[in-house]
């Protein structure tokens, strides 16, 4: 059964990128280990802990499809259409790209809902995983997250964009989480209360 999950990695104070959506302080953990666990895109390799490893793995075997917004697009040229996790990527934009064809792999649609339904029609019996704070806050405010992962990172930023803000449905309650140590981050997996 398709599940829909959140995953970032966020610094002890809640960010994931600093004002400026740099991310060198946080993405460390991906080079902290002696485990080389390659992506589908040959320039990005992961070199992690045998506990990482494992989490990272689980995340390339299991990802049917990935949800983000237009930024998170922008910002990757959406990684020229070959997200290193390898799924196909599904965009919420109000505004798609005039040039949308240059991605053939990625769908852009309007809204959270529409983005979510498409995804698991995409993913079939893998896991879609939404990576991206807007739209992972705005599709856990509807109801249609299961779980939310976390890479947490031992440092303190002071500032930056947040994973969770402005949530219009708080709170929300979620499990005992699932603890995974790692060098240079803990990763951290609740599932999402439905009562």
């Amino acid at each position: 059964m398709t599940k829909v999950h959140t995953h970032m990695t966020m610094s002890l104070d809640g960010f994931i990128a600093d004002p400026n959506d740099g991310i060198d302080e946080l993405f460390g953990w991906y080079g902290a280990g002696e485990v080389t666990v390659p992506t589908t895109v040959e320039q990005f390799t992961f070199s992690v802990d045998a506990d990482s490893a494992e989490l990272l793995r689980g995340y390339l075997a299991n990802s049917g499809a990935l949800v983000c917004g237009r930024r998170l697009f922008d910002i990757t040229n959406g990684w020229d259409d070959h997200h290193p996790m390898g799924p196909p990527v599904v965009v919420v934009t109000h505004h798609a790209p005039e040039d949308a064809d240059r991605w053939p792999r990625t769908t852009f649609t309007d809204d959270v809902t529409t983005a979510i339904e498409r995804a698991k029609e995409i993913a079939g019996d893998k896991d879609v995983t939404i990576a991206s704070a807007a739209i992972a806050a705005q599709a856990l405010d509807l109801g249609l997250v299961d779980e939310v992962h976390v890479s947490l990172v031992p440092v303190l930023m002071g500032e930056g964009i947040p994973y969770f803000a402005h949530l219009g449905a708080a709170p929300h309650r979620l499990e005992d989480p699932v603890v995974i140590p790692g060098t240079g981050a803990t990763h951290l997996q609740y599932a999402v209360r439905r009562d």
